[in-house]
């Protein structure tokens, strides 16, 4: 019997058999987006998809294949396109994606699904994903489809910001690349993290509007918006915790798992 909480590892006949036992599906979208000079491009694959895994293996859901680009990455939040490797999909386009992502797997009896976001841009067209599918499929109780849709850093207590952020803590759009991520990753890959070679040239401090199309003259040019100064693994394992803890929590009351 194959164990993985990994849709794509699974046979067709396998993958029927634990969606007609009534396992959720959780979808993790990720972006493929700059993150400093000590992290790889894929830090809003891999977060997601390892916290996806954890928390599947603590529901008995199923994690589809993650979603690796994502919307447009902004200076403010992201670092912005003038980075090279930084990938982006039109609002639409993604939307798009999330909506036929969810149809497919609604198609296939899946009626539990949670979208589990790791790149901040993603926030609104992945709702505008799920509305859609909503519309294709039917909103009323017939279509029997349930969606929980979260983005991983709120479910941070507070007591852990204030822990890690003693000083004060930036917000979290300034922790693109920063303190949160690099800590997550050194918890998760520690061997795609080099803090050798970050640098230290923010915290940018942006003026509270957005110019097209240059981008703002702010943005740090090691593409660090904050500070990776005081980033550990352990500081990592504290996010995860929480983040893993309350989502199994909420999704086994959502869905009346395990009752």
């Amino acid at each position: 019997m194959n164990a993985s909480v990994f849709l794509a590892d699974l046979t067709w006949p396998e993958a029927e058999c634990r969606i007609g036992a009534g396992a959720p599906v959780i979808l993790p979208l990720g972006a493929t987006e700059q993150h400093g000079h000590h992290m790889p491009l894929n830090v809003d694959v891999v977060i997601p998809t390892f916290i996806s895994e954890r928390v599947a293996r603590a529901t008995g859901a199923l994690v589809a294949p993650t979603v690796p680009y994502g919307n447009r990455s902004q200076p403010r939040s992201g670092g912005g396109p003038a980075f090279a490797g930084t990938i982006n999909l039109s609002a639409h386009t993604f939307s798009l994606v999330v909506r036929d992502v969810i149809v497919e797997l609604h198609r296939q009896k899946v009626h539990r699904i949670v979208v589990l976001n790791g790149h901040y841009e993603n926030v609104w067209p992945s709702i505008e994903g799920i509305e859609l599918a909503l519309d294709a499929v039917g909103r009323d109780e017939g279509s029997g489809l349930s969606i929980l849709r979260m983005d991983h850093w709120e479910f941070v207590r507070p007591q852990t910001i204030d822990q890690i952020f003693p000083n004060g803590f930036p917000g979290i759009e300034l922790e693109h690349a920063s303190v949160l991520e690099t800590s997550l990753m050194l918890a998760i890959r520690p061997n795609q993290v080099d803090l050798g070679r970050s640098l230290h040239d923010g915290p940018a401090k942006f003026r509270p509007y957005d110019r097209f199309p240059r981008p703002p003259v702010e943005v740090p040019p090691s593409g660090v918006l904050s500070m990776t100064e005081g980033a550990s693994a352990e500081k990592g394992e504290w996010l995860l915790e929480d983040c893993v803890s309350r989502m199994v929590e909420i999704i086994k009351e959502e869905f009346q798992l395990g009752q």
